[in-house]
């Protein structure tokens, strides 16, 4: 879940970059998280399912990774327990409608419902929050007015066409730079082992995995509602 105040745990990331000039921050669950290193966020659109996100989040455990998930709201009930868990391990639960209408080719109420069914799905399991917005196919309408933030991408592997582990990989491998956002979807079996291997490379590189509202706040950039993020800096 995601509240309109700042989280304790960045709060406490940003504290320690200033008093110490820059060496560490402490990140909910114990773990230390460098000033000035690499940071990279991954996202998941269009789970849960329950044979592959319980896959990825026990592989995003074991590797200490955070990560960001935009949720179907009509897979929300059946799948109660993986959303808990996602927000008791640290990730990032955000609204990716009632049931992946585009956003841009329906009328305003009909794109309203389909956003507020979702978030009322997961203020019924997680509390009262904000949880952030991915458009399906991520656009809008043109002038559309949604009250948090929104998320893009930077990295698009297209890991929903080829469905190729290997490829998804390298896809991500050859655009990924420091402050990036990556698309994956945490359906598909060679998708979830794509993270993994991409978290497994770019962790041995130094890389960072974190939630797309820590990338920001780690960049300094306060989250507008209604504003489009494609990266960690805006």
């Amino acid at each position: 879940m995601v509240k309109k105040i700042v989280p304790v745990f960045l709060l406490a990331i940003l504290t320690a970059l200033c008093l110490t000039g820059g060496d560490a921050g402490p990140a909910e669950g114990g773990a230390e998280i460098p000033a000035g290193e690499k940071y990279v966020a991954l996202t998941f659109d269009d789970g849960p399912r329950r044979c592959t996100t319980e896959r990825l989040l026990d592989g995003l455990k074991e590797r200490g990774a955070r990560a960001t998930f935009f949720l179907i709201g009509q897979q929300i009930e059946d799948n109660a327990d993986l959303v808990a868990r996602m927000a008791e391990e640290g990730h990032q639960v955000g609204n990716h409608t009632w049931s992946h209408q585009r956003l841009d080719s329906v009328l305003p109420d009909a794109a309203a419902q389909e956003v507020a069914r979702t978030d009322a799905a997961l203020e019924a399991l997680l509390g009262e929050g904000e949880y952030w917005l991915r458009p399906p196919y991520g656009q809008v309408a043109e002038g559309a007015d949604f009250d948090v933030p929104m998320v893009k991408w930077s990295v698009d592997p297209r890991d929903w066409e080829s469905r190729d582990t290997g490829k998804v990989t390298q896809a991500i491998l050859d655009c990924v730079k420091p402050n990036s956002i990556l698309l994956l979807h945490d359906i598909y079996p060679t998708s979830v082992e794509a993270a993994l291997r991409v978290v497994d490379r770019l962790q041995a590189e130094g890389y960072w995995f974190v939630t797309v509202e820590e990338l920001l706040w780690l960049n300094g950039v306060t989250p507008e509602p209604g504003r489009m993020y494609r990266t960690g800096r805006g």
